[in-house]
């Protein structure tokens, strides 16, 4: 049985491949999908192939970088909010790192400029890897590693 490391209810994560480092990020046990908030985000066909444009955080955001990412490897998924209502977002995989490991992740695309965190990681990236204590808290910022069985 592979053993699962603890995790509280939010910490610090890096996203190498965005080159976003140091993010907040919210555990969040009742979404089931991860996302990232960004902006601008475009469908367009290039030479006959589909891709997506998009920018990273907000120009307010502490971590912002005007870097525009393009993918040409990109899901639409279904994804319901914690209102009930439906809606169609891009997804992207990439990588997280925690606790000093590199996770790959699926990321849901989408608008959270008004939301306290910019990431939140749900049930699909969390199961089988981590435990949850929502009484602690950025215990891969602090290189803490508490493993169970």
């Amino acid at each position: 049985m592979k053993k699962r490391i603890l995790i509280g209810r939010q910490d610090v994560a890096d996203f190498p491949d965005l080159n976003l480092l140091e993010l907040p990020v919210k555990i969040d046990s009742g979404a089931y999908t991860s996302s990232l908030h960004c902006h601008n985000i475009i469908e367009f066909n290039e030479n006959g192939t589909k891709k997506i444009k998009c920018n990273f955080l907000d120009p307010e955001h502490a971590n912002y970088h005007e870097k525009e990412f393009i993918f040409e490897h990109f899901k639409k998924r279904k994804v319901k909010s914690s209102n009930g209502i439906v809606e169609i977002r891009y997804s992207i995989t990439t990588q997280i790192k925690l606790f000093n490991n590199l996770y790959p992740i699926e990321l849901t695309l989408t608008e959270r400029g008004s939301m306290r965190f910019s990431v939140l990681l749900g049930r699909k990236f969390l199961s089988k890897k981590f435990i949850i204590n929502t009484a602690i808290k950025n215990l891969s910022l602090k290189n803490k590693l508490i493993t169970y069985p």
